[in-house]
């Protein structure tokens, strides 16, 4: 079952900020879960930059994501006429309606081809919707449940995958989604995942 909320096909332009790097990073299978994309997946170079950053603490986010890019699963991109303008709309003015480099890179790369913005701030999906609300925004947990990705690793890998970025990297769930993942993984699974926001038994929300 397709539990995912956006559709991807061949022309489908996969634009990925630093939080879900990290999280495709975490499941062990980045490489499989992009390859089996019948589209691509491109990051800004803002966020190479960003995770390149977590090298001086000893993250290897930035090594890996160098790695996925020379396998060519990944490819580096640069914001246009188009997109920096969106750009700088988003990291002028107050911080109740801006975002960091990283992300709004992302979102102005995403508007200026077309693409799906793979952000999973709370904060960045919001102003989506009021700022650009014919803009597709999907979280890692959306491609994660993807039909291509069950496809390509299997139930259990499926499962496996979801689980690593989770526990490893602290992947955030949104509300609407946390039952039927906690019922994908199993409770006590979910227990042990921080990350994973708890539900009320009675009403499974």
């Amino acid at each position: 079952m397709n539990s995912s909320s956006f559709q991807i096909s061949s022309r489908t332009v996969l634009v990925a900020d630093a939080s879900v790097v990290i999280n495709l990073n975490a499941t062990g299978r980045a490489i499989d879960i992009i390859r089996a994309q019948p589209g691509s997946v491109v990051v800004i170079d803002h966020t190479f930059a960003e995770l390149a950053k977590g090298a001086q603490k000893g993250y290897k986010d930035a090594e890996k994501l160098q790695a996925l890019i020379d396998y060519g699963a990944v490819r580096l991109v640069r914001l246009g006429e188009a997109g920096n303008r969106i750009y700088e709309s988003l990291v002028e003015g107050s911080a109740q309606h801006t975002l960091d480099d990283g992300e709004a890179a992302t979102v102005g790369y995403a508007h200026e081809i077309g693409g799906v913005a793979l952000i999973d701030e709370r904060k960045a999906q919001n102003i989506c919707k009021t700022k650009f609300p014919n803009l597709v925004v999907a979280f890692t947990i959306d491609l994660l449940l993807h039909n291509t990705v069950l496809e390509a690793l299997g139930q259990q890998g499926q499962i496996d995958a979801i689980v690593s970025a989770l526990r490893d990297a602290r992947m955030r769930v949104p509300q609407h989604q946390v039952s039927m993942v906690i019922e994908m993984i199993g409770e006590e699974v979910a227990a042990t995942c921080s990350s994973l926001p708890k539900i009320d038994p009675m009403t499974r929300k």
